[in-house]
């Protein structure tokens, strides 16, 4: 699996704190080893999001993402004010 960032990811990315930075980093490596491992909570979106997918960072902090066949794009991270 091959990932792939969305500008937008970047933009959203440069704007966490560093903490939650490197929260981000331990989540993607437990991503690239097993997207759907249960601590990140993997999950499909609904409504108009209903083709995208979900995992947690932490608490409070997501990352949004497409499967785009063998790859995944991850689109943007944030709150879950991004879904808006």
């Amino acid at each position: 699996m091959t990932i792939h960032f969305y500008p937008k990811f970047h933009a959203s990315y440069r704007k966490l704190s560093l903490e939650i930075k490197k929260k981000a980093e331990r989540r993607e490596i437990m991503f690239r080893n097993n997207p759907f491992d249960t601590r990140l909570k993997t999950h499909k979106l609904h409504g108009k999001l209903k083709d995208l997918w979900s995992f947690s960072i932490d608490e409070r902090y997501r990352v949004l993402f497409e499967f785009d066949g063998d790859d995944v794009i991850f689109l943007d991270v944030g709150d879950h004010d991004m879904y808006k």
